[in-house]
């Protein structure tokens, strides 16, 4: 015999999810968007075989976007970004231990490698590489992000980078802020219209080539041949299909040799860039002491403590691809974190809610890398903009006032 069950949606406007044990596009259960403009009742019917479940959301979640390639420090990133939120990201709980889905109280991050079409030995047979879109299912990408962002719930795959096979899917709930990280999150431009903030980390192939080899030299036991090999393998296809990105990001963290040491070919010390569109909604450029002025700044003396080679910072207008862009660069490293209070006082536009907050993100995440050069700065204030931007957003749909302050 069937039990019936009565459900009532109270709120008006709202957005909610059927789902039923038939596979469709949006995982393994089928996802029915329904708008309703009144109160109404719902009456499902649940049998032994078959379970109709509902689900509500307000849809208010907000689409983050981070593009890098692989090694390029997008687990840092994401790390210091879910940190700014509050609570510590995790895997899914009871869930697959292999899951590359982030949960904090806020914050939900998934790795676009799970949207792989070709496990990795498909892609051998095929002879294609991760970073090629032959290997990757857009279409599933699209569908389930835009669902998330309408406040639907997905059941979405698995890329086990352990074993290489695409592992049975998992259940992801819309959050607040919702983090799709990977080599493609701005390759389909259906994909990309639905982001609210776009990022990209631009390593120069320079540092790249010294990270790998200090990372897979000394941790991995790789020779400077196998690494080499492997560089120039994923090149074309990078390329091809990841560097282009950036061009749609609204904010590029660039990574450059130093300019401090003549020649330098170790990697330590960075001459990072942090690019930011002109125009973005709910995103204003951060400056150094004049907005739209060019200011070249050296701030070793009584205040940063400086060894060789020093510390230099540089602002200014630019274009980028086209666009209309503001750029804060810093080259050198950071002798003292505690002194980056400093610098910090001579930066607007930074999206703090009190003063000395850069600095005491540093301090707190200081064994993570970058934490004494521009990346770390860079995706501190970065990760202070999303927050910034977030707000604002549910604001500006909620109709409430802002009441975070800007520094």
């Amino acid at each position: 015999m069937a039990v019936s069950t009565v459900y009532t949606v109270l709120s008006l406007n709202s957005t909610c999810s059927i789902s039923k044990p038939t596979k469709t596009h949006l995982g393994f259960n089928q996802k029915q968007l329904v708008f309703f403009k009144k109160i109404t009742t719902i009456t499902t019917t649940t049998t032994r075989r078959a379970t109709t479940v509902i689900t509500c959301s307000a849809g208010n979640t907000v689409v983050i976007g981070l593009a890098a390639d692989s090694g390029c420090g997008k687990s840092t990133f994401m790390r210091r970004l879910t940190s700014v939120f509050g609570g510590a990201a995790e895997p899914p709980k009871g869930g697959n231990p292999d899951s590359n889905t982030l949960i904090s109280d806020t914050t939900t991050v998934i790795c676009l490698d799970d949207y792989h079409s070709l496990d990795r030995t498909g892609r051998k047979e095929k002879g294609v590489t991760a970073l090629d879109p032959r290997a990757n299912n857009f279409d599933l990408m699209y569908e389930q992000v835009k669902a998330i962002k309408n406040g639907v719930a997905v059941e979405k795959p698995i890329y086990n980078h352990v074993t290489g096979l695409i592992d049975p899917p998992e259940l992801i709930k819309p959050p607040k802020i919702f983090v799709i990280e990977g080599l493609h999150p701005m390759y389909d431009a259906r994909v990309r219209e639905l982001l609210d903030f776009s990022i990209y980390l631009d390593i120069s192939n320079e540092v790249k080539f010294a990270w790998k080899i200090q990372r897979d030299m000394a941790e991995r036991g790789h020779s400077l041949e196998s690494i080499k090999a492997s560089i120039e393998a994923r090149k074309p296809d990078f390329d091809a299909y990841i560097d282009p990105q950036k061009q749609y990001a609204d904010a590029v963290i660039e990574v450059l040799p130093t300019q401090l040491i003549p020649d330098d070919n170790e990697g330590k010390v960075l001459r990072v860039r942090l690019i930011m569109k002109e125009g973005v909604k709910y995103f204003n450029p951060v400056y150094l002491f004049d907005e739209g002025s060019t200011i070249s700044w050296i701030p070793c003396g009584r205040k940063l403590t400086c060894s060789y080679p020093g510390i230099k910072f540089s602002y200014g207008p630019e274009t980028y691809f086209g666009h209309e862009v503001s750029v804060l660069e810093m080259d050198g490293q950071f002798d003292r974190l505690d002194e980056l209070i400093y610098v910090e006082s001579h930066l607007s536009n930074i999206s703090t809610k009190f003063y000395g907050e850069v600095t005491q993100q540093m301090l707190k995440h200081a064994d993570f890398p970058g934490s004494n050069n521009g990346t770390g700065l860079f995706q501190t204030i970065v990760g202070l903009k999303i927050r910034d931007l977030y707000e604002q957003i549910v604001a500006s749909k909620t109709g409430a006032p802002l009441e975070a302050t800007k520094a």
